[in-house]
């Protein structure tokens, strides 16, 4: 090897000792300005998390508060007694009832306005938009007033709607079989405004090219909106469907406060439950227990739905 090719390579092994040097020095430099993130994701996420789970595995209760000895382990003794509890059933019924029906009427009433919005028929889109998203930012505990009175049995507007077409007074909030519908009606108006906006983002993503040439092609209204909107809002309308679903497993707000988890526990839901053994009825170990059950079971439905979700994008 001569002189020069010599030195060559030498010049090429001192460039790639500098790129590692370098390329180490900017993999240390990125983990010290992570690690604050880190720090505060270990301590303020999985610390309370960890925690959670040693409190689901104990009787810990208001009295432990003021004698942390006497805290027993107890193991899956909390677990156990929830799945031998009526309670903890009728709360996951309703529950489901609350993810199965509420989620997917959100995500329809949704992706409707959305395509109503986004129509080039439509003026005033930034108003239309604004109104509709005004029930999400709104304060629950104001809007639980107004929709108290809306089902007010007696004078309320509902009712006096239903009426006008020789329909019965119904007891909206009293009846345990009106009362978990009303809820679901609020909740679908309270929260569908956010997915509305995620849904237009993505409407208008997709290209108007494809609507044009699958209207030369003699496709319909619905034809198109089958066939060309639906497969490009697929991941769109996989991270609302997700997302609206976990949010419903965790409904809480509503059932509190116009029905206070009645009558007859007919909108107590689990999170509810949990909030009533644990801040109620100050058995922390046991809602602890509740808090991790809820989680398996988001976790077993969003890997449902998205496994469901994959398939039907390969098909």
């Amino acid at each position: 090897m001569s002189a020069t090719e010599v030195r060559a390579s030498t010049g090429v092994v001192a460039r790639g000792a500098k790129r590692a040097t370098l390329a180490g020095r900017q993999a240390r430099a990125g983990l010290l300005l992570a690690l604050p993130s880190v720090a505060l994701i270990l301590v303020f996420f999985w610390g309370p998390v960890l925690y959670g789970l040693w409190l689901s595995l104990t009787d810990f209760d208001v009295y432990a508060i003021a004698d942390p000895s006497a805290v027993r382990f107890i193991g899956l003794g909390n677990y156990l007694h929830a799945f031998s509890e009526p309670d903890f059933w009728n709360a996951l019924r309703i529950t489901l009832v609350y993810a199965l029906v509420g989620a997917p009427v959100s995500v329809a009433v949704s992706l409707a306005t959305a395509l109503l919005v986004d129509a080039k028929t439509t003026r005033w889109k930034p108003f239309f938009r604004a109104v509709y998203f005004a029930p999400v930012v709104t304060t629950l505990v104001a809007v639980a007033i107004v929709w108290r009175y809306l089902y007010q049995p007696q004078y309320g507007l509902v009712n006096a709607l239903l009426g006008k077409f020789g329909i019965p007074r119904i007891d909206w909030l009293g009846d345990p079989h009106w009362a978990l519908p009303a809820i679901l009606v609020l909740a679908v108006w309270k929260n569908f405004g956010y997915n509305l906006l995620i849904f237009v983002a993505g409407l208008q993503n997709v290209p108007r090219e494809l609507h044009e040439a699958a209207e030369l092609d003699g496709a319909s209204g619905w034809q198109r909106f089958w066939n060309v909107t639906l497969p490009e809002l697929a991941p769109v309308f996989l991270f609302v469907s997700v997302t609206t679903m976990i949010n419903y497993f965790q409904l809480f707000a509503e059932p509190y406060v116009m029905t206070q988890g009645g009558p007859l526990k007919s909108t107590n839901s689990l999170v509810l439950l949990m909030y009533e053994q644990g801040f109620r009825w100050w058995r922390l170990g046991y809602a602890a227990a509740l808090a991790f059950i809820l989680f398996a079971v988001i976790l077993g439905a969003t890997a449902v739905q998205m496994r469901l979700q994959q398939r039907e994008g390969r098909a």
